[in-house]
């Protein structure tokens, strides 16, 4: 396993070996090691990373509510974007440490490796076990102030960049039961990114799936920089998390829930297949969100698989003559969350994204496939929608394998003559390149003369590609559009889906400035969502901006790029009375050197990176938009009718 944290780092001086002696030999004591590689502990500087912070200290406090003395955590985002993280727990102690000889509150604050979680019996789960994550908090934050209510006093103590500013006192008495710990910290501004901040939707979607998992445990956050606030209780637990994923979908049966204790550890989950085509599936450890997966997930797909093909065999559904389902059979249109509580969890790396533990895996396939075997026999009209969801689902992936052959086939016969009619460039380096996908041929015929041909290539689609929402993959490989598009990239689709075979570095969707332009932007991410989901994961995929105006005055030209910018524009020249104002409203209206200009060079160009913040959310968003189920997207509609600018009618 990968080792990622040290309390004493070792470091070797940049340094040529005519003058590498022992001074050149540098100790980093305490928390320095954090400051100096804050990539090892909360996974960089970027916005990411900013928001890990807020997930370290809030993990401690899950903590004790899975510990069973918390029932409340608030999370307050202040205008100085300083954070307070505070809990009805137990609060941390603030005796004197046996070994340290100073308060246990600073030791837990500043030694890295410090806590109550490697065992002594003061929690039976928890999220942070390296002792790592509220101590590098501390170092990465400018100043950070802990208050804690404890043995009817209150203690205080504050850190600057880590640093204890004075010894841990008491600031006054309260009367009554409620103890806990309040947690105040703002982000070293010379450490992370200058422009970062915290996003309220990516800490909601966060908290929202703590709320889920934690069940009876309340998370408020509050944004005093606008006002908003959300306050998240469930008590159903996994099975409200699931309901929450399919409630704009259609499902087939019942939820399938199971609850049980195998050796110490604590598995939840629930599963339920839907109408759709996709996969929805969540993996949390002690209520950390697995992004990555892991053994619990392993077992989790495994014990589905199996439970429905012996079932299948039982009941006569499925035939002699029939091959078993394979995993990807049984997971079209599934719906399934697993959580599990382990005492001693072992994830990859400090971010904690992939759980390790190889016994998990042997306890959820216990437990799943003993659940849905008994579910399905108690059901057998579930039983059997399920069995013909999965039998569906195997012929469209025969016919998928086969146009999928195809594709890769008449890619080979095409690598000499371009597939569709992609112009391409003459670099071959893909961190170099770039593909544009633009809307139409006479886009496109401005686009190839105004690109730069050495790393610039170009790929016009006729109209508007098929919804990959409404259709398995045998269909969409049928699409002529999205065959020229997946031959173009070069990674293949499905199973056969390889980031490797990127040909270009940057995939760029290029459309115009109009409703058709939008729904076409769509469609394309709602095909790259569902089907090439790394591609977006790997920062690949961007959005250009062309601009909406052209506003010009005697020898003087400017691109504006919303309404606003164009009246300030036009003030600046003169007002809009004696400029020439051109609304753009397709690609093909600009001259190959304007498109240049304005969209495609690199030096000038705005550009959006589309990324993945909440998967639950943009799972949900694509099923809404572009799902066959009406009444969700009507709903959409008219609640946002009236934030509509600029209607291109």
């Amino acid at each position: 396993m990968k080792k990622w944290v040290f309390e004493r780092r070792i470091n070797l001086k940049n340094t040529n070996s005519s003058n590498y002696e022992a001074e050149a030999i540098q100790v980093l004591e305490g928390l320095e090691a954090v400051r100096r590689r804050p990539g090892m502990y909360v996974g960089g500087t970027d916005s990411k990373a900013l928001h890990h912070l807020i997930y370290e200290v809030v993990d401690n406090s899950i903590d004790e509510a899975l510990a069973g003395s918390a029932t409340e955590i608030s999370i307050i985002i202040h205008p100085d974007e300083s954070v307070t993280v505070k809990d009805n727990g137990r609060g941390i102690p603030v005796g004197i440490h046996p070994e340290k000889k100073i308060s246990a509150l600073q030791v837990v604050m500043t030694v890295l490796h410090a806590g109550g979680k490697f065992g002594g019996g003061s929690y039976k789960v928890s999220g942070g076990l390296h002792g790592v994550g509220v101590s590098a908090v501390n170092a990465l934050s400018e100043w950070c102030e802990v208050t804690v209510r404890r043995d009817n006093n209150i203690y205080f103590q504050r850190y600057e960049k880590g640093i204890p500013q004075d010894v841990v006192k008491s600031v006054g008495t309260y009367k009554g039961d409620e103890t806990g710990t309040s947690t105040t910290f703002r982000y070293d501004r010379s450490i992370f990114l200058e422009e970062v901040t915290y996003r309220f939707e990516t800490l909601a979607q966060r908290f929202r799936e703590m709320a889920f998992v934690t069940r009876g445990i309340t998370i408020r956050l509050i944004d005093e920089r606008s006002g908003r606030e959300m306050t998240f209780h469930f008590e159903g637990g996994i099975a409200s998390f699931a309901r929450y994923v399919n409630r704009n979908r259609q499902v087939l049966h019942p939820m399938i829930y199971g609850e049980k204790e195998v050796a110490g550890v604590s598995i939840e989950f629930a599963v339920q297949y839907t109408d759709t085509y996709s996969e929805s599936i969540y993996s949390f450890a002690n209520t950390i969100n697995t992004g990555d997966g892991g053994t619990h997930l392993t077992g989790l797909r495994a014990a589905i698989t199996r439970s429905i093909n012996d079932y299948g065999r039982k009941s006569g559904n499925l035939k002699e003559s029939d091959p078993n389902f394979s995993g990807e059979d049984t997971r079209e249109g599934l719906t399934a969350i697993i959580s599990i509580k382990h005492p001693d969890p072992q994830f990859e790396s400090q971010t904690k994204v992939k759980l390790m533990n190889a016994d998990v895996q042997t306890y959820v396939q216990q437990v799943v496939g003993e659940t849905i075997s008994t579910f399905l026999d108690e059901n057998p009209s579930a039983g059997k929608a399920i069995i013909q969801k999965c039998l569906t689902s195997a012929r469209a992936r025969d016919a998928a394998k086969k146009a999928r052959d195809l594709v890769i086939r008449k890619s080979a016969l095409e690598s000499m003559t371009l597939p569709g009619k992609l112009a391409d460039c003459s670099e071959r380096d893909p961190s170099k390149s770039e593909m544009f996908i633009v809307e139409g041929e006479s886009a496109g015929g401005s686009a190839k003369q105004g690109r730069d041909r050495h790393f610039q290539a170009i790929l016009p689609l006729r109209g508007k590609i098929l919804n990959t929402e409404r259709a398995r993959l045998d269909r969409i490989l049928g699409n002529r559009e999205i065959r020229s598009l997946v031959s173009a990239l070069g990674t293949g689709i499905g199973d056969s889906f390889d980031l490797k075979g990127l040909r270009y570095g940057k995939v760029i969707i290029m459309t115009d400035a109009d409703v058709d332009g939008a729904h076409i932007r769509t469609l394309l991410l709602t095909f790259f969502f569902r089907y090439m989901q790394p591609l977006i994961e790997g920062g690949h995929l961007y959005i250009a901006q062309p601009p909406l105006y052209r506003v010009s005055y005697r020898n003087q030209v400017a691109y504006a790029y919303s309404e606003d910018e164009m009246e300030q524009l036009a003030a600046k020249m003169g007002g809009k009375s004696k400029v020439s104002l051109s609304r753009y409203k397709g690609l093909g209206e600009m001259n190959p050197e304007q498109l240049w200009e304005t969209t495609m060079n690199p030096e000038n160009r705005t550009m959006l990176q589309v990324e993945i913040e909440d998967a639950v959310e943009a799972d949900q968003t694509f099923d809404m938009l572009m799902g066959a189920l009406v009444p969700p997207r009507r709903r959409f509609i008219q609640t946002h009718a009236k934030e509509v600018r600029n209607l291109d009618v």
